[in-house]
């Protein structure tokens, strides 16, 4: 699972965009992105989401966002982007299922 900081904008993206590669192709089979601890975050938290899809799907591999906010998900409607972050199922229900 990659987890996203709390802070994730323009100012402090580029750094964590530099671990995002390596991050994903470690991960087997599915890439999970935690985005629950987002809490100040602006469309750059957008470009670091679609490239963890992207380099996922490139490697073959399912893409899910966990946790997002309200507010992340507004903004990826905002963009048109949204249908290409998917909910992941949130642990307690995949835990009973």
């Amino acid at each position: 699972m990659l987890k996203l900081p709390a802070v994730l904008t323009h100012a402090v993206a580029s750094g964590f965009y530099d671990t995002v590669a390596r991050e994903v192709l470690s991960m087997p089979g599915e890439v999970v992105v935690d985005a629950s601890a987002l809490s100040q975050f602006d469309s750059s938290a957008l470009a670091i989401v679609l490239e963890c899809r992207r380099q996922a799907l490139a490697a073959g591999k399912r893409f899910s966002v966990q946790g997002a906010s309200d507010q992340l998900l507004q903004l990826a409607d905002v963009y048109g982007v949204a249908a290409l972050i998917p909910a992941s199922p949130p642990q307690a229900a995949a835990v009973a299922a």
